[in-house]
């Protein structure tokens, strides 16, 4: 009877079912070690949340208002300037964890987002706008000056490589493989 229903139930349903089992080993045997983690569980939840509203409602307006020749207006292959300038200043002022962000990039690839501009994008989040400060007390302006500019240069340089070398294989597929 067990080994008929687990044939029924495909891999996302016997992952919960085993996780279950175990956090529910884990409470009989110490309470404590179930709660602190439901907790940590919680905290994280409350952290990704405002994170994740924040892409879902970005998606939800591109996906109200952005129509496929917009998208290739700023940010396809007629973009030109005008979409490495949007994907440079997109990835600066973007926050959050970057996993968050590849549903919305992967929906502006399907309506015509170049490859080179997501790297570019992707490559420009590591300039942290609050963290500059610091950056400037420990290392001096030049140097954050000096780097920062270099970042973006190279954000470019990298947006050609990705494309260059996957973009044109897959730009009819929306897929890495």
């Amino acid at each position: 009877m067990i080994k008929k229903l687990l044939r029924k139930l495909n891999g996302g349903w016997i992952f919960l079912l085993s996780i279950t089992i175990i956090y529910l080993t884990i409470g009989i045997i110490s309470f404590s070690t179930i709660v602190n983690t439901l907790l940590s569980f919680l905290r994280l939840i409350g952290k990704i949340l405002p994170t994740l509203a924040i892409i879902l409602t970005l998606m939800f307006l591109s996906n109200l208002f952005l129509q496929r020749k917009k998208i290739g207006n700023y940010l396809g292959k007629e973009s030109g300037l005008k979409g490495w300038l949007i994907a440079i200043i997109g990835g600066i002022l973007s926050s959050g964890p970057i996993y968050m962000w590849y549903p919305l990039l992967g929906d502006l690839k399907e309506k015509g987002m170049k490859t080179s501009l997501i790297a570019a994008f992707l490559y420009n989040r590591a300039i942290k706008i609050p963290l500059l400060p610091a950056m400037i007390y420990y290392f001096g302006n030049l140097f954050t000056l000096m780097l920062t500019c270099y970042m973006i240069i190279f954000s470019i340089f990298n947006g050609f490589i990705v494309e260059k070398i996957g973009g044109e294989k897959n730009k009819n597929s929306g897929s890495c493989n």
